[in-house]
């Protein structure tokens, strides 16, 4: 949601070119967050488009729907949000049948405890450090060491082998410190990679060296 919608195959490539590992695609309906972005024929031509795999993270209220319109690939990730209070294991099936995998999201006001009866289903968590429904939001105060609260978590609840995500004001110098704490995925947003003033060439090689230390 933070690339030239004019022009965006050639932002995927310049993406692809400078070394991401994953399209993070912010699926919004409107319901579950205020906001309203791609559905499922813009991912679909993004899978046409690009052999990259896509981490798709569903803000929708109906994500079984969502799945129903589109094919997963090996590699991608598919997260929906634990706020919706429900069982996920039939979607995590049905996501893992496809060789992708299956992850839940968390806003910044869940307890991570609100985990523990999804640990068996999930390989990922994506813990938001924004508020989700817009770009370039504000960092929520203290929320990076809910980064070290959730893989302190998980490892206790047989949950060791969940990868920690981290989504929302992701800056290289956050990043580097959500890393210390656990985080293994970064989204790069309009405080990571999209930074205004700097090119993709620049910022995703900085991003990418601030996570490796």
């Amino acid at each position: 949601m933070c690339s030239d919608l004019m022009h965006f195959g050639r932002d995927i490539d310049e993406l692809a070119k400078y070394g991401v590992d994953w399209l993070h695609v912010d699926v919004m309906d409107a319901h579950f967050v205020p906001n309203l972005t791609f559905g499922p024929d813009a991912v679909k031509a993004m899978q046409r488009y690009t052999t990259l795999p896509l981490d798709i993270h569903l803000m929708v209220e109906n994500p079984e729907q969502f799945l129903s319109f589109i094919e997963l690939r090996k590699g991608d990730i598919l997260s929906s949000h634990v706020e919706l209070d429900r069982s996920f294991e039939a979607l995590s099936a049905e996501v893992h049948s496809k060789g992708a995998l299956f992850g839940l999201a968390i806003n910044p006001e869940t307890p991570v405890e609100a985990m523990e009866a999804h640990i068996p289903y999930i390989d990922t968590v994506t813990v938001m450090t924004v508020r989700p429904g817009y770009a370039g939001g504000k960092l929520v105060e203290g929320i990076m060491e809910k980064v070290g609260d959730m893989r302190r978590f998980l490892d206790s609840h047989g949950g060791s082998h969940i990868r920690i995500s981290v989504d929302g004001s992701v800056s290289c110098e956050r990043a580097e410190y959500m890393a210390s704490l656990g985080a293994s995925i970064f989204v790069g947003g309009t405080a990571g990679i999209y930074r205004k003033g700097m090119e993709l060439k620049d910022t995703i090689p900085a991003f990418r060296a601030a996570i490796s230390k």
